[in-house]
Formats: structure tokens, sequence, C-alpha cells
């Protein structure tokens, strides 16, 4: 905080604003209903997944988005882009880890997906509820949902469950490689992302 008030009033101004970024996510649920959630980033919990993020909401890549993986009692995932040549672009465009600050996978966090050490590129998740267990494998959250916000969340279409060949839901594969075509064509019921946009 002193190292704070030392700096000039505009400097201190852009680290606050960008210490408490907040992004509005506009969806379409089940049954064409449109709403919206509010991510709070926390960039000093994962600077690099922030990083990121922010990244792909300047390039406009969660517009048409799908929840691809919503599974009731855990998760919502995203982030694989409704395009291939979009999603081969970043399939290999990882970022490194960030390191353990103590915060954890608790109800309306999002994190990054991870397969391993220094893997996040672009899929991600929102914790439905408690998964701390997930805390000592390399996923860092990097922001939080609005209170208000999960209420929204908790609507995203959980119909088709766990991803193949474990459940019914989509193959991550057969979605990098033909997108929504094949999730639209197979999958149509899944909820999806319009837009990220900073908050107004």
């Amino acid at each position: 905080m002193l190292a704070l008030l030392s700096l000039p009033l505009s400097q201190q101004q852009s680290l606050v604003a960008k210490s408490s970024s907040t992004y509005t996510f506009n969806v379409t649920l089940p049954h064409g209903k449109v709403a919206t959630f509010d991510v709070e980033m926390q960039p000093d919990w994962a600077p690099k997944g922030a990083q990121r993020f922010e990244e792909l909401v300047k390039q406009d890549f969660f517009e048409d988005v799908r929840f691809f993986r919503v599974v009731d009692g855990f998760m919502a995932q995203f982030g694989i882009s409704g395009d291939p040549q979009v999603a081969a672009k970043w399939r290999d465009h990882t970022i490194p880890d960030d390191a353990d600050t103590g915060h954890s996978n608790e109800r309306g966090t999002i994190s990054f997906a991870t397969s391993g050490p220094d893997s996040r590129t672009t899929q991600m998740f929102i914790n439905l509820v408690d998964n701390s267990r997930l805390d000592s494998m390399g996923f860092t959250p990097f922001g939080k949902i609005s209170t208000s916000g999960m209420h929204v969340v908790d609507q995203l279409e959980n119909f088709y469950g766990e991803g193949a060949p474990g459940g019914n839901g989509p193959d991550q594969g057969r979605i990098q490689m033909e997108g929504n075509t094949y999730l639209m064509s197979d999958f149509p019921r899944l909820s999806f992302i319009n837009s990220v946009k900073p908050a107004l």
C-alpha cells in the first residue's frame, strides 16, 4: 500500500483499475434466453492467466464459443473457438503456469484448464461448486463471478454432461477440427457466449 501511495495519482488509478477489471459475458441459455454475468479479474492471483484472458477478449476470441462441458456439481468448461482455423492458431500457443498464491477453486472462481505443466492455452472453466481438490493440480483461479452472476451460470445447459468418450457430451478433438458445425449439428442445446466485453 505504501508503494502504491508513493506513485503519482494517475499511476495509482491505473494500477487499481487493472487489479479490479470486470468483464461482462453476454450468453445464450436454454430456450434462447439471453443473459449476462460479470467476471471480476484477480490478476494478483494468477497474472499470466489474467493476461491471457484479456488478450483473448481483445481479439474477440469468445464470440460464439460454446460451453461444451457442463457437469452438474462440478464445473462449466469453454474456450475452444467455433472456427477451426482460429482454434488451430491457439492450440499450441501455451502460457507458463502461475505460481500458487493460495487462492482456491471455490464456487464461482474461473481457472484455465491444463493438461500438465505450462500447457494452458484458451480453455477455461467456471467452478460450480467448491473444487479445492484441484488446487494442487495447477488449476490457478484468475477471477471470480459476481455473486449475482452465478444465478446465470447455474442456468447453463448441462443436458449433455461429461464429454466423450466418458460421457454423452462433445468430443474435444472434433470441436477443434470441425468447430461449431459439429456442435450445432450434434449438440444444438449447448449454451454459448455471444460476447465478452469490459464492463461499463
